[in-house]
């Protein structure tokens, strides 16, 4: 199969091509900047650009986008150019082409004010059924732009697989008063229990969507490493996340009292993987459990992939406070 990766220079984008280029497929990288597994630099808000690209190609993998680290660098129009107008032109491009399938690497961010209950409700339990109520152009763009890959299953016959990721990438966290209160790994790990993913199990959802894309036709996707928790632990979760965790994992308050670790005093939102794992076949390798015994065994915590991409960062220029300006 002839794949082009979109985003080819980025985190997830190097780690597909990556592991492609390790299987008997012809893989073409695809990125505004050089890079070593990038093929051809150039932007996808070209139409002209994405046409020369398409041609020859069975299948598209799309993660080129502005992300949420760009809200506060980027304008809007630069936000509707890339993450709109550029999966527009890659669409039509690949209906002219024949491309057969079309991934979409989306993002849990599309729920926006959905992830946040009001005061006193319950953490919320977040599935594909949960309604898009975006808060920033980042996740307004990436909503239309899954729109669009369902209208042109409909109405062009294209598979289009939407996959909404959660968070895989190594910087620190945005937030200072997170990055003050806790370790850079003792978040992470927090996070494993209901909002990260591995970049390797991340690899491997595209890979399956990919295999089976025609098969499923449309279909969307939250891509998270998968939760201990149940609906019954929602309300708990929300005001007292620690004794929720020892209850579902016992063995973790030892492992973090020896590091001297601390687990968040409550947790908003859930995201559910169950519809990947049923329908993608997704098994994923790292979850918090997983986290738990690569810990305990003095271990590392990330995919030898994951090490071997390591961090991209989202702007060519280092800022004074975080990876990167929050809104």
């Amino acid at each position: 199969m002839r794949i082009l990766v979109t985003g080819s220079s980025g985190h997830l984008g190097e780690g597909l091509v990556r592991t492609l280029r390790n299987g008997a497929h012809e893989v073409m990288g695809l990125d505004r900047k050089a890079g070593p597994l990038t093929n051809f630099v150039g932007t996808i808000a070209d139409r002209n650009f994405v046409r020369d690209r398409v041609r020859s190609i069975d299948a598209i993998i799309h993660t080129a986008t502005l992300h949420k680290p760009h809200v506060a660098t980027h304008c809007r129009q630069k936000f509707i150019d890339t993450n709109i107008t550029g999966t527009l032109n890659l669409l039509e491009e690949a209906v002219v082409a024949g491309v057969k399938s079309f991934i979409f690497t989306s993002t849990t961010s599309a729920f926006g004010r959905a992830l946040t209950p009001p005061p006193g409700a319950p953490a919320a339990w977040i599935t594909e059924e949960v309604q898009p109520a975006p808060k920033n152009i980042y996740g307004v763009t990436k909503v239309a732009a899954e729109n669009l890959c369902e209208l042109f299953h409909h109405r062009q016959g294209l598979a289009c697989v939407v996959l909404r990721t959660s968070r895989f990438f190594p910087e620190v966290d945005d937030d200072s008063s997170v990055r003050r209160t806790y370790e850079d790994l003792n978040v992470k790990a927090n996070e494993y229990l209901y909002r990260r993913a591995d970049l390797q199990d991340v690899v491997d959802a595209h890979l399956l969507a990919l295999e089976r894309a025609t098969s499923i036709g449309f279909g969307r996707y939250i891509i998270s490493a998968t939760t201990p928790f149940q609906p019954n632990d929602l309300a708990e979760l929300r005001v007292n996340a620690p004794r929720v965790v020892e209850r579902r994992i016992p063995q973790y308050a030892a492992e973090y009292a020896r590091r001297d670790w601390k687990m968040f005093p409550g947790i908003e939102r859930v995201y559910v993987n169950e519809r990947a794992r049923k329908e993608l076949g997704w098994q994923l390798k790292y979850d918090f459990r997983k986290i738990i015994d690569l810990l305990s065994a003095g271990n590392d915590l990330f995919s030898p992939l994951a090490r071997v991409v390591g961090s991209k960062g989202y702007h060519d220029c280092k800022f004074a406070d975080g990876p990167y300006p929050v809104s």
